[in-house]
This record gives structure tokens, sequence and C-alpha cells, in this order.
């Protein structure tokens, strides 16, 4: 577990104790609802780029079978470190 102090104008503090947002249980959920929805607007974002991108050539399958084997080379060495 980790602690984690943060600093609220008095007056902030006392009514956000007095509605229960800082009990662990509601920050933490908190934590995780804003984790989740910065990963969704991440994903949208990325499917922004991804349109804006012309695509590319078809490959042969001699070019896909190289980048999956270069892929796989690249993650055995990465794991390997």
């Amino acid at each position: 577990m980790t602690t984690v102090q943060i600093t609220l104008p008095d007056q902030l503090a006392q009514e956000a104790q007095r509605a229960g947002l800082l009990s662990p249980a509601r920050l933490e959920k908190w934590l995780r609802d804003q984790l989740a929805d910065q990963q969704v607007e991440e994903l949208f974002s990325a499917m922004d780029r991804m349109t804006d991108v012309d695509e590319p050539a078809a490959m042969s399958a001699e070019e896909l079978t190289r980048e999956i084997a270069a892929m796989r080379a690249e993650r055995r060495a990465n794991k390997a470190h």
C-alpha cells in the first residue's frame, strides 16, 4: 500500500470529508474511474490519428514473415533485459 498526502484548502477538505469523499474506498474508486476514462480518451485519440494516416501498401507474405520475425526477436531481446 502507498500513502499519498494531498494539500487542499481547509474548507474544501472539510466539505469533502463530511461528504465521505476522502475515504480510501471512494478515493480508490474515483482514481480507477479517472484512469479508465483516460484510457478511453487515449484510445479514441489514437483512432483519430490512425484515420489521418494514409494506408500503407499491402505487404507481401515474405515481408509480413520478416516483420513478424523481427518483432518476435525484439520481444525476446527486451525480455532478456
